[in-house]
């Protein structure tokens, strides 16, 4: 899967051990803000029927292929599809201009072999779970070969090692279908979306600070759309980064649309991940979950992602700002028919 900042890779262990504890006998999950579908994909793999919903196209795209997509329906046609994309010829294009020339997130060379692959898949008219599958497959194979620290908010001073591989493409793992029933994603406003929610169980796992999903992965949007938009700054990045504002964002505007998300849902169990680097505190997110009932944490310490670590440079290959703390705190507030043992959870 793609690098992502606030992936729960390395929390999904602890996630999936949360759900499983609370729905013993299975059901319905909900991730309402899936991300790069980590979290879906893992509890789909474990037997849920799994909902996942994001906002962002890309987004959305990877839940479509990692969630709803069944391998058994899917897996011979994918294959067919990527075998095909594997014989285009490279074509400079818009990609490889916006974002391997005038930005250099990408080598030029595989730049053009997106470019065709891109186009190819436009061509195809595929169905949307087998375009989903195919847009993924292409989407992890630029990742592989980016020249970024994880976000595509800057790039390498120099290219980066693996960025003067070839692009290779790769089915996506996607997983057989599930005993409960189709699992599904959507493309929608969290908000919005949280009354008609139908669940035994909704994850949340919501932006927490001023860090746009949409403009750390600006890039992903616009392969997946292929709009072809207008940018801006040494980014390259969409100009509706600029317009498409989430509250989720904004100090001011986050307690309100959690709480909003939160008096919305109607199920049972709630599982809400945050850290202590957000807008929230860990009083403040305890207080909003207490009118759903008894309210358990669970605290993981992790290192900071790599960018922080490292630090971002400008193109010139100057440090732009200091490294602060390397650590930080993951939190997950779980409220639900059942007791932890957080004794065993930590």
């Amino acid at each position: 899967m793609i690098k992502y900042i606030g992936s729960k890779r390395a929390l999904l262990g602890q996630v999936t051990a949360t759900v499983a504890t609370l729905l013993p006998q299975g059901g319905t999950v909900c991730d309402l803000f899936s991300g790069s579908a980590r979290v879906g994909h893992a509890l789909k793999g474990q037997g849920f029927r799994v909902w996942s919903n994001d906002h962002n196209a890309y987004a959305h795209t990877l839940a479509t292929a990692y969630v709803q997509a069944d391998r058994e329906r899917w897996l011979e046609r994918a294959e067919v599809v990527l075998a095909e994309l594997r014989t285009v010829t490279p074509a400079r294009g818009w990609f490889t201009k916006a974002f391997c020339e005038d930005a250099r997130f990408f080598h030029p060379d595989n730049g053009a072999v997106v470019d065709a692959m891109r186009d190819r898949i436009t061509a195809l008219a595929l169905e949307p779970e087998l375009e989903a599958i195919a847009l993924v497959a292409l989407m992890e194979a630029a990742d592989r070969v980016d020249s970024t620290a994880g976000l595509q908010m800057a790039y390498m001073k120099t290219w980066a090692p693996r960025a003067l591989k070839p692009l290779e493409l790769r089915m996506p793992d996607i997983l057989p279908g599930v005993a409960g029933g189709p699992c599904r994603a959507t493309h929608a406003d969290a908000v919005a979306l949280a009354p008609e929610i139908e669940a035994d169980l909704v994850y949340l796992d919501p932006p927490y600070n001023q860090h746009s999903y949409l403009g750390n992965y600006h890039c992903w949007e616009s392969l997946v759309l292929w709009d072809k938009p207008e940018t801006y700054g040494v980014a390259n990045k969409r100009i509706d980064v600029k317009t498409r504002k989430s509250a989720f964002n904004s100090r001011p505007g986050i307690g309100p649309a959690l709480e909003a998300v939160i008096g919305g849902l109607k199920a049972p169990n709630l599982v809400v991940s945050f850290n202590d680097e957000g807008y929230l505190s860990r009083e403040q997110l305890v207080a909003m979950l207490s009118t759903r009932g008894e309210v358990q944490v669970i605290e993981i310490a992790r290192p900071r992602y790599v960018g922080a670590r490292i630090g971002i440079h400008s193109p010139k290959g100057e440090k732009v700002g200091t490294v602060g703390r390397l650590r930080n705190v993951e939190y997950l507030f779980v409220v639900g028919e059942r007791r932890l043992d957080l004794a065993d959870a930590a």
